[in-house]
């Protein structure tokens, strides 16, 4: 292909490169410079073509390069940083049976915000690892670090574990790092917001400096030493992603899906500017007019809510359950498991399960509570219009969001959807919260003293 047909297969993928030597983007599997077993798994799991992020991420890790990718949500960004993982663990010396090359730790992680989405994140491993001999061993809260001491101690490839849990890991001697050349940060922009900064940059000091990549764009590479590779993906990149970034990638090329921050064309967007007393009825009313299997998920803010709406849904004859950090690991597990399988159709959730949380088929998302950053809202509408599909996303706003009035009006209009009336005429959807001209925002009002 000519360069001008890269650009406009680029452009017809909406795919976006920055920085130096990018590699060309996949145009079929048969394309991917992948090991026979995982093209096999690829085959098996039902994906026929790569997705943009696919596309476009995999021969860069292939290549070893560093790699920062903004997607849209719903992308399939797992696939697009687990099989070049594979690849990479596939070339390394074969650890089982051999306890010195054990003993040393995996060959590669990948830290991700939540439980959840770290098991979720284990189990495409799995799934595209399965006719390979590598190991996946998931280390996260809310189960015995002793028991996840024992299987590390067995031996793994790839480690996939939630910041604070490995760093107690390491703490306690159940895990080292000596051999990780191969680490990927899945929702860095959610692991800094959850304030796990210090516990990344923990994880990542524990691997072997020696490994990093020259800094210098035109430093030469010795052609038989192992260089860590690292995959940053986010939704959003602010100021703590970019300095971490700085600090633990090399000469990264930043991938770019779309827009940042942009929710999917798949996803249509509706907002109803209502009182607090009248989400209960909106609430059925949005429900009524689904067919009677479709799946929903109800984000709200607080425990206390999704507790109050999930029993409302019940007194309704809604088959829903529940998920908030207030539930038990075994809880919150069944109540995923049970969606998945259709014993509940419609899921309360607060933004424990906002991020990461892959669901197929979800219809309707309905944002009960209007989250309080445009970043949670999203995320959010992101649980559907996945993997190609439609979907529809439905907001309740109330007075009581006016702090995100504006944030929410420029992310409709970019997106080329009507703003609602009531929110447009706000004072507070004029100017930005804290700047200039704009209303303070609540955090910076000043109260008189007594």
């Amino acid at each position: 292909m000519t360069e001008r047909d890269w650009r406009i297969f680029r452009e017809d993928f909406s795919i976006s490169y920055k920085g130096s030597h990018a590699a060309p983007p996949l145009r079929s599997w048969s394309e991917a410079a992948l090991p026979e077993s995982l093209l096999r798994a690829v085959e098996a799991a039902g994906y026929a073509t790569p997705s943009p992020i696919q596309r476009a991420a995999i021969p860069l890790g292939l290549a070893q390069r560093d790699v920062i990718g903004v997607a849209e949500t719903g992308s399939g960004k797992t696939c697009a940083f687990v099989l070049p993982m594979l690849a990479y663990v596939l070339a390394q010396p074969e650890m089982a049976g051999h306890p010195e090359r054990e003993a040393e730790g995996p060959y590669a992680v990948v830290l991700a915000p939540t439980r959840e989405l770290a098991q979720q994140i284990e189990e495409e491993t799995k799934n595209l690892a399965r006719f390979t001999p590598t190991r996946v061993v998931s280390v996260v809260g809310g189960q015995s670090i002793e028991e996840q001491g024992f299987a590390l101690r067995k031996g793994c490839e790839v480690l996939v574990a939630t910041p604070g849990r490995l760093v107690d890991a390491l703490g306690r001697s159940y895990a080292v790092l000596n051999q990780c050349n191969y680490v990927v940060l899945d929702e860095a922009d959610r692991m800094i917001d959850l304030g796990f900064e210090p516990q990344v940059v923990g994880v990542l000091d524990a691997m072997p400096a020696s490994n990093l990549k020259p800094e210098a764009d035109d430093a030469p590479l010795e052609r038989d030493r192992v260089y860590r590779t690292t995959y940053m993906f986010s939704a959003t990149m602010p100021p703590a992603v970019e300095r971490l970034a700085r600090s633990y990638l090399r000469r990264p090329v930043v991938v770019t899906i779309g827009r940042a921050g942009k929710a999917t064309e798949n996803v249509q967007q509706h907002v109803l500017v209502c009182k607090e007393n009248e989400k209960a009825g909106l609430l059925e009313q949005q429900l009524g007019q689904l067919e009677d299997d479709a799946r929903v998920v109800v984000f709200v803010n607080t425990k206390r809510a999704c507790d109050a709406v999930a029993k409302q849904l019940a007194e309704l004859d809604f088959r829903a359950t529940l998920l908030h950090g207030g539930k038990t690991q075994d809880q919150r597990e069944d109540s995923i498991r049970g969606f998945r399988e259709d014993r509940f159709n419609v899921l309360v959730a607060t933004d424990v399960a906002g991020r990461g949380i892959d669901v197929p088929n979800v219809a309707l998302v309905v944002n009960y509570d209007m989250p309080h950053t445009i970043e949670y809202y999203t995320h959010r509408i992101g649980r559907t219009g996945r993997a190609g599909r439609k979907g529809v996303a439905v907001t309740f706003l109330t007075l009581g969001d006016a702090d995100v009035y504006y944030d929410l009006r420029k992310f409709l209009e970019d997106n080329g959807v009507q703003v609602p009336r009531a929110l447009a005429q706000h004072e507070a959807s004029k100017n930005k919260p804290g700047a200039l001209g704009g209303p303070p925002r609540r955090d910076a009002i000043q109260y008189a003293k007594k």
